[in-house]
């Protein structure tokens, strides 16, 4: 019985594949990768914008009661926070919001959730 003879491992096929190409080929393969490559730059960069935070006091509600409380957190009042992170200064400069985020209570409540309320 004959051994079945070892197939090259795929990096090697695809090295010796592009050794027999022409130049134009090659040429043509790495315009080919060259867009592909920012392709997936340019989507990558999209789905970060998209998933932008949008600024709205009210997707904290869910800390409300806690702030003027002693009771822990809830799970989506943390994630309401860490979601609402990057507005927290724009919350603090508004003199309506600013009386709240101040309180020793938020402060706690950031803080417990792993967010600690920012020095603006």
């Amino acid at each position: 019985m004959n051994p079945k003879p070892l197939s090259p491992p795929l990096s090697l096929s695809l090295s010796l594949s592009l050794l027999s190409l022409s130049w134009s080929d090659k040429m043509k393969t790495s315009y080919n990768v060259a867009v592909f490559s920012l392709l997936v730059l340019l989507l990558g960069y999209q789905a970060q914008v998209t998933m932008a935070v949008v600024c709205n006091p009210s997707e904290l509600s869910p800390c409300s009661s806690v702030i003027s409380s002693s009771a822990p957190p809830s799970k989506l009042c943390c994630s309401k926070i860490q979601e609402q992170k990057p507005c927290l200064c724009q919350y603090a400069s508004n003199p309506n919001f600013k009386k709240f985020l101040a309180s020793p209570n938020a402060q706690k409540v950031a803080t417990t959730c792993g967010v600690p309320i920012p020095k603006c």
